[in-house]
């Protein structure tokens, strides 16, 4: 039986509780509270149930025509409910985290609305069926964004969010271009067809492989792939949930789960194996890891330390993907999903010590980790896990690519996970150390840039939970890796619908 109301639902809470919010007085505080909290926990109900449906074998589907030729489909598969599931669940999280960040700010209303619309365009992207459903949400997802990347007003924002603007409205003109093409060769692709293109190889494979370059080039904007990537160290000068957001959530996911739809629903990964370009996807995700990293390495704060990070993590996606065979397939699913969960938590205590020390830069996190414990303990778990250390998520990651690369024979990709992973170590082991091992204020160095008492624990419970139970969910993705549902083993059900009959 279609449960064509459950995907349709799934959307329309985000786009419903946007519109309220929108509708609400600014100082409607307590009601905006329980619209946001409530609708986030009745998204993750609904993920629930689709994950329940999936696992049963159902694939549940909402379309119809828009004109001749174009259809809205949304549409439940395994791998959609992947990222529906990591924007759902951090997405009430990261509204818990705003509600207490932006207490007594100004704009919440604006804030929030947009925020809502932000995640609505994300579960959109995770459910469209075809390129034409993806490409209206995602580019509802690039304006929904801009309003919270230029959210503080100031000139160094608004310059950011125009930076922002060029690079993905760019982005989305190579996209749109691409699907044109290859509506025109071959008609309204659907991602769940079993057909694919392999029919059109023949005779086409020099636009195929156009088409692939250009759908790949305008979604390498969004998941910051270098040179495609400056865009996102800007967006930095955002509030932490924003960031938070953008990199772990919504943006940067959406462009690795748009490729992902190309190579394994769209393509196929035997057509795409034909055509060549798996190579180069490998390649250009391997220069993009390392020139991320090396660029962490040179920063001198903490939030763009971190979106450099990021610009490096996210291609991990990407290189699983051009690891041919079923161990790296999982791997660039599982980071899907572990490198979110991770990295949130990282951008949730960045914003702990910024609001709570006034810390910005690293040489200022001295001695941090006894006046923060908790956040402290939670960055640590993040940046391990980025390290690629057991038992955080990051390590199962890392094994199953290695692991793909030897079996493909690719043994050069070993080198840059490992060459990464020394990277990785480098600028994140200072921190560490700066935080457990150098003295703080309190031996005579002064005061924090600025301290101040937010709640009764280090900070506020509304700052302080939200990073603790991504930092558990993040420690307890590597710890039971092998438990059913787990990210590991929702990557190999996906993994194993693409390389077995």
């Amino acid at each position: 039986m279609n449960a064509a109301w459950l995907p349709l639902t799934a959307l329309a809470t985000s786009l419903l509780v946007a519109v309220t919010i929108f509708a609400l007085p600014e100082e409607a505080r307590r009601l905006r509270t329980t619209i946001n909290i409530g609708a986030a926990v009745v998204k993750i109900i609904l993920v629930t149930l689709m994950v329940r449906r999936v696992a049963a074998g159902h694939e549940d589907i909402f379309s119809f025509q828009v004109i001749g030729g174009l259809d809205f489909v949304l549409r439940i598969d395994a791998l959609g409910v992947m990222f529906a599931g990591l924007s759902s669940l951090l997405w009430l999280c990261t509204t818990i985290y705003a509600i207490g960040y932006l207490e007594g700010s100004a704009n919440r209303k604006r804030f929030f609305g947009f925020f809502s619309l932000c995640v609505a365009s994300t579960i959109g992207i995770a459910l469209a069926d075809n390129l034409f459903t993806f490409l209206i949400f995602y580019e509802m997802l690039t304006l929904s964004t801009y309003p919270l990347v230029v959210h503080r007003g100031t000139e160094q924002a608004l310059n950011a969010g125009r930076v922002y603007l060029r690079y993905t409205l760019s982005a989305g003109v190579v996209l749109l271009l691409g699907a044109v093409l290859l509506n025109n060769l071959t008609g309204d692709q659907s991602f769940s067809s079993e057909e694919g293109l392999g029919d059109y190889l023949n005779d086409h494979s020099g636009l195929l492989t156009l088409i692939f370059i250009l759908l790949v080039s305008g979604l390498a904007v969004k998941a910051a792939m270098v040179p495609l990537h400056g865009w996102l160290p800007r967006a930095m000068v955002a509030p932490a949930p924003v960031s938070a957001l953008l990199h772990a959530v919504a943006v940067v996911k959406a462009g690795a789960f748009g490729i992902l739809r190309v190579v394994y629903d769209l393509y196929g990964i035997e057509l795409s194996v034909e055509l060549g370009v798996i190579t180069g996807l490998a390649v250009a995700a391997s220069i993009t890891i390392i020139y991320g990293s090396l660029r962490a390495i040179a920063q001198q704060e903490l939030k763009p330390l971190l979106a450099f990070s990021t610009v490096s993590q996210v291609s991990y996606v990407i290189l699983g993907i051009g690891i041919f065979g079923p161990f790296g397939t999982v791997g660039a699913l599982a980071h899907l999903l572990h490198q979110g969960l991770m990295k949130v938590t990282l951008f949730f205590c960045a914003g702990n010590y910024a609001e709570e020390l006034g810390i910005h830069r690293i040489d200022e996190i001295d001695g941090a980790g006894k006046r923060m414990p908790l956040t402290s303990i939670a960055f640590t778990i993040g940046a391990l896990g980025m390290i690629g250390l057991p038992p955080v998520a990051g390590f199962i990651t890392k094994w199953y690519l290695g692991v793909g690369a030897i079996q493909a024979e690719m043994y050069w990709v070993v080198a840059v996970l490992v060459a990464s992973s020394t990277l990785n170590a480098m600028y994140f082991l200072p921190i560490l150390h700066r935080l457990w091992f150098r003295p703080g204020p309190s031996h005579g160095k002064g005061n924090w840039p600025h301290e101040q008492r937010l709640g009764r624990l280090e900070t506020h419970g509304w700052l302080l939970w939200p990073m603790v139970f991504t930092a558990l969910i993040s420690l307890g993705a590597g710890l039971f890796a092998g438990l059913p549902y787990s990210p590991l083993d929702w990557a190999a059900r996906v993994a194993s619908g693409e390389y077995l009959p």
